[in-house]
């Protein structure tokens, strides 16, 4: 089975834990996410670990800072190995081109996106920041600026995919947290759709963590996905 567009997100505290649920699972399947809560408390080792296993990583630490540290961050990033890294597209142009720029001098490139609205944030969110407009809006003009300098693609909610496509193109990658299987709760995820509905949309990965790491069977649950990605 060829590698499918699957991010499992590893929101765990601790080393242990992510690498146990990993070893349930295929890295000829599916790719991990290691996030800010496990990567704060054990730092690179969790990447490692998992990259023993044969896993490709997503390391989202979304960076977001002054061009010069980011740029220094993500250099450390790409050191490691990893497949992807991410940054705030909210820290404007200085700071991506910092950052593409950065990572073009890798010997071995991580893919680079940029989260243009946190899929947990609504327009009342929005709004509350001074931000003008809807989320919609929003991801526009960051997903725009974005390709503008030299980044991959975006984190963003799979409803603004087609419109991502129309402004970026296809070859565009838009990776789309907030995916809850049919029949998940939603948790604290307010745009949400379901795997099948995200391809159909445009979406190139998806990542789901809760409705895989909380599963009975972490290993059904993933089969039950891929299985769903592929029924017409």
């Amino acid at each position: 089975m060829s590698i499918s567009p699957v991010i499992v997100a590893l929101d765990y505290p601790r080393l242990n834990d992510a690498v146990a649920l990993a070893r349930q699972l295929d890295p000829a399947v599916v790719r991990l996410k290691v996030g800010k809560e496990i990567f704060t408390r054990e730092g690179p080792a969790v990447v490692e670990a998992l990259q023993a296993l044969g896993f490709e990583l997503f390391l989202d630490l979304k960076f977001h800072d002054i061009p010069n540290t980011v740029a220094a961050a993500l250099r450390s990033a790409s050191a490691l190995g990893v497949w992807m890294v991410n940054v705030h597209a909210s820290g404007g142009r200085r700071m991506m081109e910092a950052a593409a720029n950065e990572l073009a001098k890798a010997s071995s490139r991580p893919l680079l996106t940029a989260v243009t609205v946190l899929t947990s944030m609504s327009d009342a969110d929005l709004a509350e920041i001074g931000v003008a407009g809807s989320a919609a809006d929003q991801v526009s003009r960051l997903a725009a600026l974005a390709k503008d300098c030299g980044v991959d693609g975006v984190v963003c909610s799979a409803q603004e995919a087609p419109m991502i496509t129309a402004i970026c193109g296809s070859e565009f990658l838009k990776v789309t947290p907030g995916i809850r299987p049919a029949g998940s709760d939603a948790g604290d995820q307010s745009r949400i759709v379901t795997p099948p509905e995200a391809l159909q949309l445009g979406v190139s990965h998806i990542v789901i963590g809760r409705p895989i790491t909380r599963a009975d069977s972490p290993t059904q649950a993933v089969a039950e996905i891929i299985q769903s990605l592929q029924s017409p």
